[in-house]
């Protein structure tokens, strides 16, 4: 490895091309097994029925293990040797690739975030995999594995110190976000603690989208969990036969199977929430938000103010139920589509923190922002009438072809009963505000989500307007930032063009940079 000091001085010559740390090999490694296992996860199942059988070949089993090993390490080598990078003032260049070789030219003015990632066995060495973003890009534009940190560090500063371009911060009193702490060191913001982290773990959804992943294998994974049990004396089966046990006995066992199995999900879902936040710190340096955390691979991740497109305030059901709050903050995303932006690497997520501490965040972040206070206007009852009418037609279709079977038409009106519920609840959590210079819209089913950004970050604005809208004088709003789209149905036409023809003068007053 050349020395350390050559990123400390970015005005000098261009520097020879230089090669990866051995422990780049490990970490090429890890990456290659981690996209065959991400692969080989929809296997799981299958590998927990066949389990005896590759006990029964534990040889040829371990000697497939061992062959696929080999075969990552010689890829993750081949990958290290073919890998060089070299710093000139303003540049960075890198060369990769075994077969399909890229030569990668970067100036230092085009990246717009540096992130730090620090895997466990990186740590010994006090080495950083340096993760470079580019405006426009869907994934990170460029990577250099195994820097020593100090290196690191001096190669963060003289980009950040290249990238910073002036930006106009307008006071709160301008109805701007306000003037950043002209101090040179971190302003701590937030932290998390185990017992926050444990309650984010428990409050989030990954426990049922797990759960829906599983549903195709509900009956294999069964079997394969009454035989585990008959095995270990436990004739699940018996337990739950009608003909052999009395019903309260019955229900209790299969009660206690299932919140057993939910209990062991929560608890996953707990230690993956203390494995992505563990130590998690927020702070701010000048106009910069600074986000740390992760047990196992220590993320930093740095997001610019005026480069953050949206403010994201998360209420599941639970975190309703005990008043906490997962705030985001959501910078541009390269694959821009309806809805919310999914590169996880362009957001900041505050997990699980109270109403005062989403009260000072959003102070320091938007001084003049109102979204924990504004009143929200909600949609038109059109919408609720529009999707109870499709509703009721395909379920009636469904009740007449199941017909006259009793068992049938119930589930059939249960059925409808239910839609309708979550339609209503679409409707009813489904509202929109405006400032003059921030857009609010809040939706949701059984919890709530509130989303705010600035008019002069909209991009691209679509007015859309059906039949059956014209002659009620509704309208459909899509509002398109760099971070994604957002769409409010159903509003009343002139409040539609209201929105578009504010957010275009607000576009075109503020002149405000996007990234």
């Amino acid at each position: 490895m050349t020395d350390n000091s050559a990123v400390h001085s970015p005005n000098s010559a261009l520097h020879a091309w230089q090669k990866l740390p051995w422990i780049a090999i490990v970490y090429f490694s890890f990456h290659l097994l981690r996209q065959i296992f991400g692969q080989l996860i929809y296997l799981i199942p299958a590998l927990l029925i066949g389990y005896s059988r590759l006990m029964e070949n534990l040889p040829l089993t371990a000697a497939a293990g061992g062959v696929l090993l080999l075969v990552v390490v010689f890829i993750s080598w081949l990958k290290f040797h073919f890998y060089r990078y070299r710093f000139s003032d303003d540049h960075l260049q890198i060369r990769s690739g075994v077969i399909s070789k890229t030569h990668l030219d970067l100036p230092f003015h085009r990246i717009h975030n540096v992130k730090l990632e620090q895997p466990l066995f990186y740590r010994p060495g006090n080495h950083t995999c340096v993760l470079l973003d580019t405006a426009g890009s869907s994934k990170d534009e460029a990577k250099i594995f195994a820097l020593p940190m100090q290196q690191a560090l001096s190669l963060k500063s003289a980009i950040l110190q290249q990238a910073t371009t002036p930006t106009v911060e307008i006071s709160a009193d301008n109805h701007q976000p306000g003037n950043p702490s002209d101090t040179d060191e971190e302003v701590e913001l937030n932290r998390r603690s185990i017992g926050d982290l444990i309650i984010h773990g428990v409050t989030s959804n990954r426990i049922w989208i797990f759960l829906g992943g599983l549903a195709p294998f509900f009956d294999n994974l069964f079997d394969w969990f009454a035989d585990t049990l008959s095995t270990s004396g436990f004739d699940i089966q018996a337990l739950l036969d009608p003909s052999h046990q009395p019903l309260w006995r019955v229900t209790l066992t299969l009660l206690t199977l299932v919140v057993t199995f939910v209990l062991l999900l929560t608890l996953f879902s707990v230690l993956g929430a203390i494995i992505s936040f563990y130590g998690y710190r927020l702070s701010r340096l000048h106009d910069r938000y600074i986000c740390r955390s992760g047990l196992f691979t220590r993320h930093e991740v740095s997001m610019k103010r005026s480069r953050l497109q949206m403010i994201v305030r998360r209420q599941d059901w639970l975190d309703r139920l005990i008043g906490r709050i997962n705030l985001k903050l959501e910078q541009f995303n390269g694959n821009i589509e309806q809805g919310q932006a999914t590169v996880m690497n362009n957001k900041i997520i505050v997990p699980s923190i109270t109403h005062g501490e989403c009260e000072a965040l959003l102070k320091d972040i938007y001084a003049d922002n109102q979204l924990n206070h504004i009143h929200y206007q909600a949609i038109d009852r059109r919408f609720l009438l529009r999707n109870m009418m499709y509703v009721g037609v395909l379920h009636s279709a469904v009740a007449i072809l199941v017909s006259p079977q009793i068992t049938a038409m119930l589930l059939t009106l249960l059925s409808l009963l239910v839609s309708c519920s979550l339609i209503y609840l679409r409707w009813k959590r489904w509202g929109f505000a405006l400032d003059d210079h921030y857009v609010y819209i809040r939706k949701g089913l059984f919890g709530v989500d509130y989303y705010s950004f600035a008019l002069s970050k909209i991009q691209q604005s679509k007015f859309r307007q059906s039949l059956w809208m014209k002659p009620y004088h509704l309208c459909s709003v899509t509002l398109v930032l760099a971070c994604g789209g957002q769409s409010i149905p159903y509003i009343n036409s002139h409040h539609g063009r209201q929105l578009i023809n504010q957010g275009l003068f607000e576009v075109e007053a503020a002149k405000a940079s996007w990234m």
